[in-house]
């Protein structure tokens, strides 16, 4: 009896015969059943999953062949991410030792750096102590640290192999730890599971007056990360350029900054000195030289892209007029020496 006098429906019951029915007449599965799988990164954590790795080299000396070697630090089969890596050492040359990660079994490590480059010191600075939650510099050579989020999927190697020229084996230290089934995540978005962190270097390049030259190229979707420049030229008006993002393949750029100090969060061409900070810092400034390094990430302020990166430079720059000045302003600075690291999520 239905004491509201109201008709009551039945629900309906997806039977074999409705379902065969339905998928022949939808050749591709419905939307809501493509988002799902598309979305697998998004499930919820199991903290019972989630095991620490790790190892550190007391003193050693795994460079048994001088800079013929490269010596593993570290291997780790399964699925998980890198969290924390420190380094310290001291002989001529340590910093621009190579600290290679290779993730999921590639033959070509997509990480691959120079120990002090890699941490965003240029020019070997020695200057410290300094550091913030990703990367700092704690001691006197030594005391180099990284907290990069680098995630694999079946197996990561990290090995390390002296500078060219080094013939004879030194004494190392180094630790290295992570979390198996760890997902990277920044600022409550969490990346794809199948996001994995690649290096793009750009060493020892001479850019001519005004010329706008590539840092990454990159096609696909991704996350920029962190940038590193490294620059040395007769004047600092190489300090003019305005950094361009061509996002998707698009013609025009999105500024990123208005002159390079200020991408790096400073201005006046530095003129405050040495600073750190967890957006952006300064690790290294000569005057006499018109050199300097400096680092800058991205996890607060996230640049994503879905079909392609382009990041470009210039040595100085040219403006447009001014209400007060009907001519083109032209920065135009010598040709400068430039080395880059570009840090780009990729999925």
């Amino acid at each position: 009896m239905n004491p509201t006098n109201q008709r009551v429906r039945k629900p309906i019951v997806a039977t074999p015969v409705l379902l065969v029915a339905f998928f022949l007449f939808h050749p591709s599965p419905p939307a809501l059943f493509k988002a799902a799988a598309a979305e697998p990164s998004n499930k919820t954590v199991n903290v019972s999953e989630l095991r620490t790795f790790g190892t550190v080299g007391k003193a050693v000396y795994p460079f048994t062949e001088g800079a013929k070697t490269e010596a593993v630090l570290f291997e780790h089969a399964g699925r998980g991410c890198l969290t924390h890596m420190w380094f310290g050492g001291n002989w001529p040359d340590w910093e621009r030792q190579r600290i290679r990660v290779y993730v999921d079994g590639e033959k070509r490590a997509s990480i691959d750096m120079e120990l002090f480059l890699g941490h965003g010191i240029g020019f070997k600075d020695p200057a410290g102590p300094w550091g913030t939650k990703r990367i700092g510099k704690t001691g006197q050579p030594s005391g180099v640290y990284n907290t990069y989020r680098i995630p694999f999927g079946k197996s990561v190697r990290v090995t390390a192999q002296l500078h060219e020229g080094d013939t004879k084996n030194k004494r190392f230290w180094y630790i290295i730890r992570g979390v198996e089934n760890l997902p990277v995540q920044f600022n409550g978005v969490r990346l794809p599971d199948n996001a994995r962190l690649k290096l793009y270097k750009l060493e020892d390049y001479t850019a001519m007056p005004l010329e706008e030259f590539a840092l990454c190229d990159i096609r696909g979707a991704g996350m920029l990360y962190q940038v590193t420049v490294a620059a040395k030229s007769e004047r600092f008006t190489y300090l003019e350029s305005c950094v361009r993002a061509y996002l998707d393949g698009a013609k025009e750029p999105l500024l990123l900054s208005s002159g390079l100090e200020d991408y790096f969060l400073g201005t006046y061409y530095f003129n405050r000195g040495m600073y750190h900070n967890e957006v952006a810092g300064l690790t290294h400034l000569n005057k006499d030289d018109h050199s300097f390094s400096a680092y800058r990430f991205h996890e607060e302020d996230p640049i994503f892209f879905h079909s392609g990166l382009r990041l470009t430079l210039r040595c100085g720059e040219s403006m447009p007029p001014q209400r007060h000045n009907p001519k083109p302003q032209r920065w135009r600075a010598p040709s400068a020496a430039y080395t880059t690291y570009v840090w780009v999520y990729e999925w």
